[in-house]
């Protein structure tokens, strides 16, 4: 574009001999406002603009349009720098010269606390008032900053301009609140909104989800469908429902609904996809998971970290290693982010492949400079110390760059407790975690984990006395042992069940079945582990094997041979880690009834099939 050829240029110090006519400075106007629309990079609009320097005054209305258009045009162009020149060289700023900066550094990721900073500096000079469209940027940008005390300054200056009942504005702030951890407050202005749009829903079923309020959050998207149809971003939030709930059945709807309602564009092809993956992996089908990988025509890296991820939790570390040589090789040419070590490395720990695990947190440092997060040592730590390396394990969480939190030392006291290490070993571990100020801050959490882990240690040694003291520590400190609970969904309801639970309307046929189940499993000489039972010096084995028949996953599974056709897989999931006692249950009931059990816990899927598990007994 040669605008010097288009109009003479004046002198930007020296005034034209006379003034032109209005007409012909309307028109000149118009031309450079022509100019503009068809810039396509920087370097035309710096042309653009030394002409309208040379070429107009400044004083005009119509100039300050012009630069407001340039103003806009360099941020779109992503120059914020350039942005912020423009707009320090004029003297009177409009709202859409406001607005157009602090939305640059709103969708700017290093510049997101700089737009609440020119908000304020635009309340401080008073040239301009904010405006419906002034709101929404700077909400945006306190919300990715978590800037709950920013955003309620906001809130009330939302009030005092009068824009309490603006739908773009409410919006904001649902998701503020959102991204805030805020949940009532974002309903509470989601309740009071006088008029909602598909973006409100969407915002409020989103803050939803990430609050881990799955059930709230599809009974809100039923009743959105009365008023919207839902469009790929509400889909992404109905799929991590699903995947929190571990809901097969409604996963399996949502993924039908979206084959038979949309043909979305390749940028929300792909994340609605990643999230049909992910939801797959977590209600436990990788088969699936696979399939939707297999026929997007298109991926990123997080299509990528998802299977990896799927594969990991799932036991099968060599699936998740081939993917990353694919991912990483020269057809591919993905570069992995530390989301991709951390699924590796847990493909690793699940499996015991230390030497591997060692050679990933190497290559992750070496070869990709990513910086190891509290994360990947958490994984490499687990691993190590799994795999009988106490001491290299202790070593490494002593030179960590950062504090290590309870995980960490609950992780190294497990390991302790699995492998017989000393008494005094594990009771200086014990202390760190129960120490850990953050962990006491949190209800039971790992610190409730460390006192049961603890006791086990004194009960294997024979410890009774401190096996007590520990029981009346956790009394006297309210803490409690988590009560382990397992879900089973059938026919797209999901039904919920307690250790020695009797409040679900078939607990006598269950109690039933379990009887069945105990005799078909003596008959082949099976025979309990008592050390997962209460860990108390009694002598009564009898009331000992009767606690480890009434875990809550043996109730969800004789529930599912009740109430599933004959070899339909039953998928349970647990809230804790299965004990010895029952993942040698399980494997015996897969053979014994030939039934396929999938069970997810607290940490990864257990695949039960003819009398072995896909763990191979390492968990």
């Amino acid at each position: 574009m040669s605008i010097g050829l288009l109009v003479h240029p004046l002198s930007p110090h020296i005034p034209p001999a006379s003034s032109p006519s209005a007409s012909t400075a309307g028109n000149h106007h118009q031309r450079i406002l022509s100019l503009a629309e068809t810039c396509s990079d920087m370097s035309q609009l710096k042309q653009l603009h030394a002409f309208t320097l040379r070429t107009t005054y400044p004083e005009e209305p119509a100039t300050l349009f012009l630069y407001g258009k340039i103003l806009q045009l360099s941020s779109s162009f992503s120059d914020v720098n350039y942005a912020f020149r423009v707009f320090d060289s004029i003297e009177n700023h409009s709202s859409f010269m406001w607005n157009t900066l602090i939305r640059a550094c709103a969708h700017d990721v290093s510049r997101k606390e700089e737009a609440f900073m020119l908000y304020r500096k635009m309340l401080e000079r008073g040239e301009s008032s904010p405006d419906k469209h002034t709101f929404p940027f700077v909400l945006k940008a306190c919300a990715y900053i978590f800037g709950f005390s920013e955003g309620k300054q906001v809130h009330c200056q939302i009030v005092k301009h009068g824009f309490g009942g603006d739908v773009y504005v409410n919006n904001g702030l649902i998701h503020l609140y959102g991204s805030c951890g805020c949940l009532d407050l974002a309903r509470k202005v989601f309740d009071e909104m006088p008029e909602r749009s598909l973006v409100s829903w969407n915002s409020m079923i989103d803050a939803l989800v990430r609050f881990g309020e799955y059930d709230s959050a599809l009974q809100l998207f039923r009743e959105m469908q009365r008023s919207f149809e839902p469009d790929g971003y509400t889909m992404q939030s109905v799929l991590s429902a699903c995947a929190g709930l571990g809901s097969l059945s409604l996963g399996t709807w949502a993924h039908a609904f979206l084959l038979r309602k949309y043909d979305v564009d390749v940028a929300m092809d792909v994340l609605v996809k990643n999230s049909l993956i992910e939801m797959y992996c977590k209600c436990g089908s990788l088969r699936m998971a696979e399939q939707v990988f297999q026929g997007m025509q298109k991926r990123d890296l997080a299509s990528w970290n998802a299977m990896i991820l799927g594969f990991a939790t799932h036991g099968r570390a060599e699936e998740a290693m081939n993917f990353f040589d694919r991912m990483v090789d020269k057809r591919e040419n993905v570069r992995p982010n530390s989301v991709t070590f951390v699924g590796l490395l847990i493909a690793c720990n699940h499996r015991g492949f230390v030497n591997k695990g060692r050679q990933y947190f190497d290559m992750m440092v070496r070869d990709y400079c990513i910086e190891p997060a509290l994360e990947h040592y958490g994984c490499i730590v687990d691993l190590i110390a799994r795999a009988g390396y106490i001491t290299e394990a202790i070593d490494m969480v002593m030179s960590m760059p950062m504090k290590p939190d309870a995980v960490i030392w609950r992780s190294l006291l497990d390991a302790c407790c699995k492998k017989g290490d000393s008494v005094e070993l594990s009771e200086e571990i014990a202390r760190n975690i129960i120490g850990t100020k953050e962990d006491n801050e949190s209800s039971n959490g790992n610190c409730s984990g460390a006192y049961v882990l603890l006791s086990r240690v004194y009960a294997s040694a024979s410890r009774w006395n401190d096996v007590g003291i520990v029981r009346k520590l956790m009394s006297e400190h309210g803490i409690r042992k988590e009560p382990g609970c397992s879900s089973i969904e059938i026919n797209g309801i999901s039904h919920e069940f307690f250790a020695g639970d009797t409040s679900h309307p078939q607990t006598k046929q269950i109690y039933q079945q379990l009887k069945v189940i105990d005799d078909r499993l003596r008959s082949i000489g099976y025979l309990p582990d008592r050390s997962q039972a209460p860990l108390v010096d009694a002598t009564n084995d009898g009331s000992k094997e009767y606690s480890l028949r009434l875990h809550s996953e043996r109730l969800a599974i004789a529930f599912g041979l009740i109430n599933l056709p004959p070899q339909t897989p039953i998928r349970i999931f647990k809230n804790l880690r299965v004990c010895n006692d029952c993942h040698e249950v399980t494997k015996l009931i897969s053979k014994v009834f030939n039934t396929e059990i999938i069970v997810r816990d607290r940490v990864r899927f257990h695949h039960f099939k003819d009398g072995s598990c896909s763990c191979l007994d390492y968990w």
